[in-house]
Formats: structure tokens, sequence, C-alpha cells
């Protein structure tokens, strides 16, 4: 118990700022606000975009993304991780849709490894971080920018 407490005090605090008025049974939809919403159910094609041509190279070029802009104004992007650990940090929250392979995440300010699979997405507040270690191969993704 004091292992998810300390995870529960630190995910209010330390990544969140989440006011202990929050009931920790309602502290995951407030992580990620919008867990109901099939993510996945859209089109892995993206029609009427404007795609950046220049890419987004990360870690010497294990992670890398291009850019879109979907037509209603939304920013995304799209990309593929190869294997290894990298850490990111956030200025928007964003919402990471794994389209293919697989990787483990750690949100900043704990300690659970969560693992997401094609098919799975993650919720990461904006102004915070996470850890993302994909074991082999390539993590393949969709990652929206939030607000």
């Amino acid at each position: 118990m004091l292992s998810r407490c300390n995870t529960l005090f630190s995910r209010r605090t330390a990544v969140h700022h989440i006011p202990s008025s929050i009931p920790s049974s309602d502290l995951d939809s407030v992580l990620d606000p919008f867990p109901a919403i099939p993510y996945l159910t859209a089109p892995m094609e993206f029609k009427n975009v404007t795609a950046i041509a220049k890419a987004n190279v990360y870690f010497d070029g294990k992670v890398v993304s291009h850019t879109i802009l979907t037509a209603d104004g939304a920013k995304k992007t799209v990309g593929l991780i190869y294997a290894g650990t990298y850490h990111f940090g956030t200025d928007k929250a964003e919402i990471m849709e794994i389209t293919d392979g697989s990787c483990t995440v750690v949100q900043d300010g704990t300690t659970e490894v969560k693992t997401y699979a094609a098919g799975t997405h993650f919720y990461v507040a904006p102004k915070a971080g996470f850890t993302i270690t994909v074991n082999s191969g390539i993590c393949q993704y969709i990652c929206s920018f939030i607000g």
C-alpha cells in the first residue's frame, strides 16, 4: 500500500499538480482524460493534410518522425522508434498511439512500467515527460498534440 500511496503522491504533485481533493479512484481519468476514445478506429491514412518534409530526428536517428497538419488545424507526428531507451519532455499534452510494435513507458514522477502494443495509447500531461523503451524491432506511433 505504501508504494501505491507514494505513486499517487508523486503523480499528484511532481508531475501533474493534481489537487489532493480528487479521490485516488478518479486519478486514472485525470491522468488520461481520454481513455474511452477509440484512437485507432481512425484510418491509418490521413487525407487532406500538410506534411512537413524535414524530419524530426532525435537520438542520432534512433527516433524519427514527420509532422502533419490536418485540415482542422490539428498537429500530429508519425514516426518510428528503434530499439533503445529514450526520454522525452512535453510542452503540450500528448496522446501517443502505438500503431505497430511495442514499447514500455515510465511517466516522469512514477516508477510504474506500463507496456503498450499496437492498438493502444497513452496520455502524457503538458510540461511533463516520459521514458520509452523499445526492446527489439521498431515501434511505430502517431503523436497527437492537445491544446
